[in-house]
């Protein structure tokens, strides 16, 4: 218990965040083997954990970073059918399917982290608006790219070609026995399933070691000066475009690891799941979770992403009840009242006595 108390706060809500992500791991797990959740519900777990670590990665870019990216969705399409090609290519030469599984989230992370190095490099000089244009425009590209793309694999390896004219899979020229992968528009078809929720489960886990270690890290405490206050730290000596290129990238790898898990959850794939409305979505998350809030990016992305899908039965209205949910969250969480009321709360349960009104004005020099 000592060695418990002298942990430092963030330490503390660290280790908070691993315990509190496997211990709902264990519950769900348990209930999946015991047969206790509906077919509608197995299938939410995989994405569920894909828009876990999606809200995580952006919020690192978002919340820590400081800086607006809307083309996070276009980052899990490279990884997504990069992750694709990778585990049906693969089949001869790695049977084992949680091995091939490993690898194509491994290729769709590497995949992914090129993009944000091809898209950071001029990019991360904007601010702002600017940036999230460009951002926005860069999800667009990729999707117009994946939807001109032609991919399969044969006795002689991958063949892959982009259909700038009226180009068919004929023209792969594959062999006997040898298969398509991505048909341009039809997206990816035919693909083996391999994802599941322990793997979902591994993989929010990395996530959030690689996110929390970093933000505590030298590094982290360096792009958040930037976010704080780019002039003060560059008087100081710190490099502006590395950190926010670390940060950008790092964010980008996670999200195409994410892809990749997710379009391997799924028979078929095309490139019009990651669209703009995607990155929306998972910029929801960030923000009704908190920004610079990584627990909160994990609870926000689970809440929202399984309501829409468990008011299905409302049909038509669901969409509005789910709207109604996300104002009345954002009323809330702006809430002063609520806020000290949240404070209050904390603090007893740490068993500290509340700081009374008034008490947190005096200055201290």
């Amino acid at each position: 218990m000592k060695k418990l108390s002298g942990l430092k706060k963030t330490t503390k809500v660290d280790f908070a965040t691993y315990l509190g992500v496997t211990l709902a791991f264990l519950i769900v797990y348990y209930r999946l083997q015991r047969g206790g959740l509906t077919n509608a519900m197995t299938s939410w777990l995989v994405p569920v954990c894909c828009f876990i670590v999606m809200a995580v990665s952006l919020n690192l870019v978002v919340g820590i970073s400081g800086e607006l990216s809307l083309g996070h969705a276009g980052f899990m399409s490279v990884g997504a059918f990069s992750g694709v090609v990778a585990g049906m290519s693969l089949r001869g030469a790695i049977p084992f399917t949680p091995v091939r599984l490993v690898v194509a989230i491994l290729v769709g992370a590497l995949f992914a982290a090129v993009a944000g190095v091809i898209v950071g490099v001029p990019v991360l000089r904007l601010r702002g608006d600017y940036l999230a244009i460009v951002t926005l425009a860069f999800g667009q590209i990729i999707k117009d790219l994946i939807n001109c793309l032609l991919v399969g694999y044969d006795s002689k390896g991958l063949h892959i070609i982009f259909n700038l004219g009226k180009k068919t899979v004929a023209d792969l020229h594959l062999e006997e026995g040898g298969v398509a992968i991505i048909k341009g528009a039809q997206g990816a078809v035919g693909i083996q399933k391999m994802s599941s929720f322990l793997a979902g489960y591994v993989l929010v886990m990395v996530t959030l070691v690689i996110v929390l270690n970093l933000i505590r890290s030298r590094t982290g405490r360096a792009i958040m000066a930037i976010r704080d206050n780019r002039i003060a730290a560059e008087s100081v000596g710190i490099n502006v475009t590395k950190y926010k290129m670390i940060a950008f990238v790092t964010s980008a790898a996670l999200a195409g690891a994410a892809g990749a898990l997710y379009g391997l959850n799924y028979g078929s794939l095309v490139s019009s799941r990651f669209d703009f409305n995607t990155s929306i979505l998972v910029l929801v998350y960030v923000v009704l979770g908190g920004l610079g809030n990584i627990w909160g990016s994990v609870i926000g992305a689970t809440v929202l992403y399984i309501l829409p899908e468990a008011l299905r039965q409302f049909a038509d209205y669901r969409m509005l009840f789910y709207a109604i949910v996300l104002i009345l969250v954002m009323l809330a969480t702006n809430n002063p009242h609520l806020q000290q009321l949240a404070g209050t709360v904390a603090e007893r349960f740490r068993g500290k006595k509340p700081a009374r009104a008034g008490e947190g004005g005096q200055s201290h020099e």
